[in-house]
């Protein structure tokens, strides 16, 4: 989210507007992301190209930290299905 202040623009009359801004440069080139998922939010994001784990895929790590961290320096970003997101220290373990 990001906050802006602008000069001669009355909040109260104006409540909100929405836009887009497309930035000269891209912030983050190299950025991973992985999903983890129910079967239809990995199904989604293979559509669209992009890595995905579901339950079965986290239940293999088996709490082994080795698997865990190898697994956390991959990507740059995790998103999870609010089912899933529940899971995850119990899959994958504490920290």
């Amino acid at each position: 989210e990001l906050q802006i202040g602008l000069k001669n623009y009355d909040p109260q009359k104006d409540k909100r507007f929405s836009g887009t801004v497309k930035l000269p440069y891209i912030p983050r080139p190299k950025l991973k992301i992985c999903i983890l998922g129910d079967a239809a939010h990995c199904e989604r994001g293979q559509q669209i190209g992009i890595d995905t784990m579901d339950v079965e895929a986290l239940k293999k790590l088996n709490k082994n930290k080795k698997l865990v961290k190898k697994l956390a320096k991959k990507y740059s970003a995790f998103l999870a299905s609010d089912t899933v997101i529940k899971q995850i220290p119990r899959l994958l373990g504490p920290g």
